[in-house]
């Protein structure tokens, strides 16, 4: 029999946590819930879901979902989570998985209290060479860590005409690119090498201190509708409010490893060019790795005293103990989707065996790495309004 689920919030990453789920032939995504009636009806018409609800609440409260995936504005991941646990159900949620440490401590005890899964959808970890460059750590092949480098670049919000809920402090957080995509470089960061980050000292940048907010809403990525797509307005009407903005568009973040290795990462999403690209490289005694999100299905060795290699992805030339992560055969590229399969497989693989009933150590990320992505862009945010270095 299938797990039903029930998807809260239907705009770009809903649908593709929506997506995700059907490919794995046992979840019935029975439901989803907008942020009015007359939305989640036509979202659940176009995508073919039996019951849509405008409220949360109701979807929270069905007795037939058992586990609620949440794909809102960040503000109202607590309220969610919290609700949904207290009704029986297991979490999937979206980072950041709250705003406050405190908040993100308290669903770890509720989860744990009440016998759930509590899960956060740093789906990049799942990209197979991303997999694959871990198990070299962990094997060794690449020796003891001497620095991580890494870079996260996006150009979405590139003009002052760009707007998004994500820039809005309450609605998206007191961090906007840190917690967007910093935290999945900073996760990954402590994922693929073993090692925590200790401490951290960071500048951070607002370009855009004045945005234009348009009187409709716009989706994620896409162009607002007054703009040429250039940044330009269409009209000489008043079509936007301007809007103060607090947020940064930019971070650079030095790193210092509990192990003493060292690190740099910047963050930013107003880079012209580079529409979603996470790069990392990881310096080690041995030899070095690097990877790359726009061509994810090349992993790059390099060497001192040999010719660097680059390592296309084919399970048969994987680890054997990661290349479950390869859906396909060699030639055959995988991408941004896969990534969201394979962490939902391993979460509802755990649900359905009932591993979280017996103490089985999760593969997935929970609730706990949750927590800690809160705690790091916490000491990032203390760090550049310091100006100083900042232990995590």
């Amino acid at each position: 029999m299938k797990i039903k689920a029930g998807v809260i919030g239907t705009g770009f990453i809903g649908e593709a946590h929506i997506e995700a789920l059907r490919r794995l032939g046992m979840v019935d995504v029975a439901a989803i819930a907008g942020s009015n009636s007359r939305r989640a009806g036509e979202n659940a018409e176009r995508l073919g879901i039996a019951q849509a609800y405008g409220d949360w609440r109701e979807l929270v409260h069905d007795p037939a979902i058992q586990v609620v995936h949440i794909c809102t504005p960040n503000h109202l991941h607590f309220e969610i989570a919290e609700a949904a646990l207290q009704s029986g159900k297991h979490v999937i949620c979206e980072k950041p998985l709250v705003f406050h440490a405190d908040e993100a401590r308290k669903l770890i005890r509720l989860a744990e209290d009440r016998g759930l899964v509590g899960a956060i959808h740093f789906n990049l970890r799942y990209y197979p060479l991303v997999q694959q460059a871990r198990a070299m750590m962990i094997k060794g092949e690449i020796g003891r860590m001497l620095a991580f480098g890494g870079s996260y670049l996006q150009d979405w919000l590139f003009h002052d005409t760009d707007y998004n809920w994500r820039i809005e402090p309450g609605i998206g957080g007191p961090s906007r690119a840190m917690a967007d995509i910093g935290s999945h470089l900073l996760d990954l960061a402590e994922y693929v090498s073993g090692e925590r980050i200790k401490a951290v000292c960071a500048q951070l940048a607002n370009f855009h201190p004045i945005r234009k907010k348009p009187l409709q809403a716009v989706k994620t990525y896409t162009v607002s509708e007054m703009s040429d797509g250039n940044g330009e307005l269409l009209s000489n009407e008043p079509e936007y409010e301007e809007i103060p903005i607090g947020t940064e568009d930019y971070a650079s973040v030095l790193l210092e490893f509990e192990s003493g290795a060292r690190g740099s990462v910047t963050v930013n999403q107003v880079a012209a060019g580079n529409k979603n690209q996470l790069r990392f490289e990881i310096n080690g005694s041995a030899c070095s790795v690097g990877w790359q999100s726009e061509n994810p299905n090349e992993l790059w060795i390099g060497w001192r005293d040999r010719p660097n290699e680059r390592l296309v992805k084919d399970p048969q030339l994987m680890d054997a103990s990661v290349k479950s992560t390869a859906s396909y055969p060699g030639g055959h590229s995988e991408g941004f989707p896969d990534t969201s399969k394979q962490l939902f497989r391993q979460v509802y693989d755990n649900i359905m065996r009932e591993d979280y009933k017996h103490g089985v150590k999760p593969a997935f990320p929970t609730f706990e790495d949750g927590l800690r992505e809160i705690e790091l862009c916490d000491a990032v945010l203390r760090s550049a309004e310091s100006r100083q270095w900042m232990n995590v």
